[in-house]
């Protein structure tokens, strides 16, 4: 096996080959970070790399966020190192489970999570991700009709309560973020009395309830910036503390549980990021006709943020 020095400088000469752009999400391994062109959150990985004027996205995410990718530059190749790597929430409610629900509410305006995969996002009328999700809410809400969330009961609970607003729910969840408890937050809170608490809206209300700052991994790069607090105990995947610690050097990230490790993040390695720009594959490509379904509720959030 080529060393990891060799191994990156051929990914990069495969790159600049390819005319292609690589972006990382937030929860993906050290050695990804460091070879990112854009670094970030799903749908801001997606919408950045889409104004570029690159040939070839290699996305090292997991499934749903290539597919967004897709959806918004369809003109792209999408590339997907693991086409193994999913997303267990996303896969928790399928397109005719949504079309099923929907008849149980009629009139109701759906909006799913960004977290969703492309066939579901055909069936709703809103997308929002866990940053823009209050202000979508907000928003719609005034149209005065039921509103379905699919497919985070987590995150939905949190925009309910927070925006006073009446939902229904699937019972999908975040296994990784689901397993955070109060426990863990009150523990770390004995050890570390200043410490300031921020976890992501997918995480149980107990844990939400106890946290100084429940926000999207986008807004936990900027808002330790903002605080005073040396440290900070971070509930969401523990990939999201090596971009913290270094973009914050002098301030302390304490994981809220050492365990929240998404393996299916974890699939994407430099070996399978350079066989997939050698080979150009796998591709993720949505059907148009999907594609053209699927877009118009990211056009119609978008058009909201």
């Amino acid at each position: 096996m080529e060393n990891r020095t060799d191994l990156v400088r051929n990914i990069e000469e495969l790159k600049k080959e390819r005319n292609a752009v690589i972006l990382v999400h937030n929860y993906q391994p050290p050695k990804i970070h460091e070879i990112a062109d854009i670094l970030g959150d799903s749908l801001e990985l997606s919408q950045k790399a889409s104004t570029t004027e690159a040939d070839v996205i290699v996305f090292c995410g997991v499934k749903f966020m290539a597919e967004t990718a897709s959806i918004l530059s369809p003109d792209k190749t999408v590339l997907l190192p693991d086409d193994t790597a999913g997303c267990p929430m996303a896969d928790m409610i399928t397109a005719e489970e949504l079309r099923n629900m929907k008849k149980q509410y009629p009139g109701s305006l759906v909006v799913s999570y960004v977290n969703s995969t492309a066939e579901t996002k055909t069936e709703t009328d809103y997308c929002c991700t866990s940053g823009n999700a209050l202000k979508v809410i907000e928003k719609i809400k005034e149209l005065g009709k039921d509103i379905i969330f699919v497919p985070d009961k987590n995150l939905g609970g949190f925009i309910s309560r927070t925006t006073d607003t009446p939902m229904h729910f699937w019972e999908g969840y975040c296994p990784i973020h689901d397993r955070f408890t109060a426990d863990d937050i009150t523990t770390l809170k004995v050890q570390y009395p200043d410490a300031q608490v921020m976890v992501h809206p997918e995480c149980p209300k107990e844990v939400s309830d106890l946290a100084d700052q429940v926000i999207s991994t986008g807004r936990m790069v900027s808002w330790p910036g903002e605080t005073d607090a040396k440290e900070i105990i971070v509930g969401t995947e523990v990939g999201m503390l090596y971009r913290l610690q270094k973009t914050y050097p002098h301030k302390t990230f304490i994981p809220a549980n050492e365990n929240a490790v998404c393996e299916d993040m974890k699939k994407i390695t430099l070996e399978k990021v350079h066989a997939a720009l050698e080979t150009m594959s796998p591709e993720i490509k949505v059907p148009e006709d999907i594609r053209i379904k699927a877009l118009a509720p990211l056009e119609r959030m978008l058009a909201i943020v």
